[in-house]
C-alpha cells in the first residue's frame, strides 16, 4: 500500500489514457474508495503532434531498440506536461502507450517509466498495470471492466447492458449490475470486439494525410465491398470464445483487403468491419444485453453509429446519454484502478481477461 493512502475513504485520483488510436492523452479526476465512485472531477485532453504521432506510429510492434526509445520520450513528456495542474490529488494510476501487445508470446508492452513521473509531479504512480496479469495466464487486456461495474452502480442501472469503447481497437464489457462485486461469477465478461479505429486511421493518414475519418464524412459517401466484409469476418478470432484480446495490428490486412477500392468505398468498407465484429461479439453475451452504451473517439462517427444501430437487436447510445463522459472514460478508469490497487484489491479476473485467478496488477511508485 502507498504511504500517502490512507486504508479507507474516499481518494482523489488522477488517471491518465494514451490509446492504440494515437490521438493523444486523456486525463481524468475520479472520486473512489476503490469500490464505489463517489463522483467525477476536472479532465483534460493533451493531443499528439503529427510529428509525435509520426514516433509513435514507427513504434507499434517494436518490442525494444531505438523506435522504443524514442517513443517513451514522447509519452512521458506528453504525460507530464498533461498530468500537471490538477488540485488535491492524491493518487496518480498512469497507463502508458501500448506499443505490443501478445500476451502468449513475448507479453504486453506499455512505454512510460511511472517512477520518473512520481519524481517530476512529487506524487505516488501507479503504472505497469498489465504486467501481472500476464504472468498469471491472463490476456492483459481489456482492464476497464472493473471501473465499468463500479459506473454501473453510479447510474443505477438495473438490468444487464454493455459498455462498447471504440478506440484503436473495440472492446466490450458485459455488465451484470445485479451482483455486488465484480469477482462474482457472471458479474462481468469483457473482451476485445476487433479492430475499430484503428485501420480506418491508418488508411486516412496513408491515403490523404489526415488523422482520421472525421464526423464519418468520408465513409458517408461509399459503398461497403460486401466480399471484403465476408472475408474479413472469416478470421478465426471472431468464433473464439473469450476473453481474448488483441494488437493493435493483429487485422492489418484489412488494409490490403481494400487496396483496390476508392477512398470512400475503402472507408466505408472498414468501418462496417468495425461494426460487424461488435455485432459478432455481442452474440458471446450471456443473455441479450438491453443497450450497448458506447464510448471512445468511434461514438463521434455518425456513419459507426448508424452501422451499429442497424446490426445490433438492442439500443446504441453515447455513454453521455446516462450521464457519463466517453471521451475520459478510460482515463478515469486508470484513476480508479490506480486506487484499487494501492488498496491491495483486484483489478481483473478470470472473466474479464482470463487470468487463473483474481489479480491486483500494477506497480506504485513513489516520489523520493
Amino acid at each position: 500500500m502507498s504511504r500517502a493512502i490512507a486504508k479507507t475513504g474516499k481518494v482523489r485520483a488522477l488517471g491518465a489514457m494514451s490509446g492504440t488510436s494515437l490521438d493523444g492523452v486523456d486525463v481524468a479526476v475520479v472520486e473512489t474508495d476503490g469500490h464505489r465512485i463517489s463522483g467525477f472531477g476536472p479532465s483534460r485532453y493533451h493531443p499528439y503532434s503529427a510529428a509525435e504521432r509520426d514516433v509513435l506510429r514507427r513504434a507499434l510492434g517494436v518490442w525494444h531498440g531505438p523506435e522504443v526509445a524514442a517513443a517513451t520520450k514522447v509519452v512521458e513528456a506528453a504525460h507530464l506536461k498533461a498530468l500537471t495542474g490538477f488540485e488535491g490529488i492524491e493518487l496518480i494510476g498512469f497507463h502508458g502507450q501500448t506499443l505490443a501487445h501478445a500476451p502468449r508470446l513475448q507479453g504486453t508492452l506499455q512505454v512510460g517509466d511511472g517512477g520518473a513521473l512520481a519524481e517530476a509531479l512529487k506524487l505516488p504512480v501507479v503504472w505497469d498495470f498489465r504486467t501481472d496479469d500476464v504472468k498469471l495466464g491472463g490476456e492483459g487486456a481489456p482492464l476497464a471492466p472493473f471501473f465499468h461495474f463500479a459506473c454501473a452502480k453510479y447510474i443505477k442501472a438495473e438490468e444487464p447492458f454493455c459498455f462498447l469503447n471504440l478506440g484503436g481497437v473495440g472492446n466490450i464489457t458485459y455488465v451484470d449490475p445485479r451482483f455486488d462485486s465484480p469477482e462474482q461469477v457472471g458479474a462481468l465478461l469483457a473482451f476485445d470486439t476487433g479492430p475499430a479505429n484503428a485501420p480506418i486511421n491508418d488508411l486516412m493518414q496513408a491515403r490523404l494525410g489526415q488523422p482520421c475519418d472525421e464526423d464519418g464524412r468520408i465513409a458517408s459517401s461509399g459503398t461497403v465491398e460486401t466480399g471484403a466484409l465476408e472475408l474479413f469476418l472469416a478470421e478465426p478470432y471472431f468464433s473464439k470464445i473469450p476473453p481474448k484480446s488483441l494488437d493493435r495490428n493483429d487485422f492489418s490486412e484489412m488494409i490490403e483487403l481494400v487496396t483496390e477500392l476508392s477512398d470512400a468505398d475503402a472507408t466505408a468498407t472498414l468501418t462496417a468491419m468495425c461494426a460487424a465484429s461488435v455485432a459478432q461479439g455481442v452474440e458471446h453475451c450471456p443473455q441479450p444485453p438491453s443497450v450497448v452504451l458506447v464510448t471512445g473517439g468511434g461514438r463521434h462517427n455518425p456513419v459507426l453509429m448508424q452501422m451499429l444501430a442497424v446490426s445490433l437487436d438492442c439500443p446504441v447510445k453515447p455513454v453521455e446519454d446516462v450521464g457519463l463522459d466517453g471521451d475520459m472514460l478510460e482515463a478515469q478508469a486508470f484513476g480508479y484502478l490506480a486506487v484499487r490497487v494501492a488498496r491491495g484489491l483486484a483489478t481483473s479476473c478470470p472473466s474479464t481477461t482470463g487470468v487463473s485467478a483474481c489479480v491486483g496488477g500494477g506497480v506504485i511508485s513513489e516520489p523520493d
